[in-house]
């Protein structure tokens, strides 16, 4: 039986953010302790567990048929593979950074600096592109540090919160890149194969549609329907139901949850009464 293999990072949060979007997708992996591969029960999908900047490589390669990985990841290694999936997880800045009591007055600054990375590749691109001419040291490990140990004048790394940036005296001056993982696959697979993946997208779109909606339940007399459901906003229109009891109907619809409390003030002006509001775990189109 044909089966799909997916690089997922070993560890961290990616690693974690991965293996939930696969649980949600309603995969089932048999991940054991100190495995390098784990199967799906009810899929054919397997997972091999990888360092994040050795999974391009995997990819490009075919060891494994696809990967989760950050942008950051794909663009520093420059494997030849491909984006089949935005997953609007592990967000992320890649950005310079200077010393705090450092005066910077534009991009022009770092010309003839020292600037520590380990994403060489992209920050020599950001240079050319920007025509400043500076010196690239490759580090491994903590490069937020070398500014403060006159290793370097600057740093190129990723920004999450920024707390690392301002504990170690350093402001981010420049973002260069916005990543966020990302779904890759080779430019070509299989016809079984690609068949397998399609199902994989599919499912985790389900998912993602889901994400931050609430699926909503209302009572509301007939003469109120049109009124309400112009307020309700939905996936097409809102369903509405006869009730047992003449002249009144049951509403049902999608929201999404940033717009709740505003949506359910207008929905009881408009004569809505026993709202009743869910979550939603998948959205089938």
């Amino acid at each position: 039986m044909t089966q799909l293999r997916i690089a997922i990072q070993t560890k961290g949060r990616l690693n974690e953010d991965s293996m939930t979007l696969i649980k949600e997708a309603g995969i089932k992996l048999q991940v054991g302790k100190r495995k390098l591969l784990a199967s799906a029960r009810n899929f054919p999908l397997e997972a091999l567990f990888l360092r994040d900047d050795d999974i391009p490589q995997a990819v490009a390669d075919q060891v494994a048929d696809i990967g989760i990985v950050g942008e950051n990841e794909m663009l520093e290694k420059k494997e030849d593979v491909k984006i089949v999936k935005r997953l609007g997880f592990s967000k992320c800045r890649v950005s310079l950074a200077i010393p705090k009591s450092e005066e910077y007055p534009g991009i022009e600054w770092f010309n003839g600096k020292r600037i520590a990375t380990s994403y060489p590749v992209i920050l020599k691109d950001f240079l050319e592109k920007n025509k400043v001419k500076a010196d690239v040291h490759v580090i491994s490990g903590s490069v937020e540090i070398a500014p403060g140990i006159g290793l370097a004048d600057a740093i190129f790394d990723i920004v999450s919160s920024g707390s690392t940036l301002v504990s170690n005296r350093l402001k981010e001056v420049e973002v260069a890149l916005y990543s966020e993982a990302v779904l890759i696959a080779p430019q070509e697979l299989s016809a079984e194969k690609q068949a397998i993946l399609d199902d994989l997208i599919f499912r985790m779109e389900s998912v993602e549609r889901a994400k931050d909606k609430k699926y909503i339940l209302l009572n509301a007399p007939n003469e109120k329907i049109e009124g309400i459901s112009d307020i309700l906003p939905g996936m097409k229109s809102p369903t509405v139901t006869p009730l047992a009891e003449p002249g009144w109907s049951s509403v049902h619809s999608v929201i999404a949850e940033n717009d709740f409390w505003e949506i359910i003030g207008k929905l009881k002006e408009a004569g809505a009464q026993g709202i009743l509001v869910v979550p939603i775990e998948k959205m089938i189109f």
